[in-house]
């Protein structure tokens, strides 16, 4: 009986095709943010000058979505660039995401000292300076840190540096958990003149 309305009703199956087609879209469309990749607009001077407001990005879901399904926390690579939660959120009131570079470790020692970063694993045996093994930041680093990272937390920075351009976890963010990371940045593509991979 059904199939002999929808034959006499072409509108009424025309809109229910439709419909299934919106809603395939729209589950399709949730199943990627959620675990293939994301896009983000850059906003404020914090990364500059490798980001800068307006850039839009391209997050790849996928290391973090792998990890879950292992049942682990996902870890990105030192010196890689991340967009995460603002885990100091409060609706209305500043960023929920935000986009900084990796500088440490759980359980690894930072101290920012003269303008530098000098990390030390859990053990304080091998030290070095995060920013010598990327293409990050050049200028020096203003403020003091002295701690360990803590458990299940990572330390991320901006890349422009100077007093009162990045909010990060020198200055008032604090570390960020694992669970707050949304994932790396892999692509810039806009401006169209700047696309570029991480």
């Amino acid at each position: 009986m059904n199939a002999k309305f929808l034959e006499r009703h072409q509108g009424v199956k025309d809109l229910l095709g439709l419909l299934v087609f919106v809603l395939f879209v729209l589950v399709g469309t949730l199943i990627i943010n959620a675990f293939v990749f994301r896009s983000f607009n850059v906003e404020g001077p914090s990364m500059e000058n490798t980001l800068h407001t307006g850039d839009r990005l391209i997050v790849n879901r996928l290391p973090v979505t792998w990890s879950h399904l292992k049942n682990e926390e996902y870890i990105p690579p030192r010196g890689h660039v991340i967009v995460f939660k603002n885990p100091k959120y409060v609706p209305g009131l500043g960023e929920e995401y935000i986009v900084k570079r990796v500088i440490a470790f759980p359980g690894e020692h930072v101290v920012l000292k003269n303008g530098a970063f000098t990390v030390c694993d859990n053990k304080n045996l091998n030290c070095f300076n995060p920013d010598k093994l990327t293409e990050g930041p050049q200028q020096p680093t203003d403020g003091q840190v002295d701690m360990v990272v803590p458990t299940g937390e990572i330390f991320v920075a901006g890349d422009h540096r100077q007093e009162g351009y990045s909010m990060d976890s020198r200055n008032g963010l604090g570390t960020i958990p694992l669970y707050d990371i949304v994932g790396p940045v892999s692509l810039r593509i806009f401006p169209f003149n700047k696309i570029q991979t991480f």
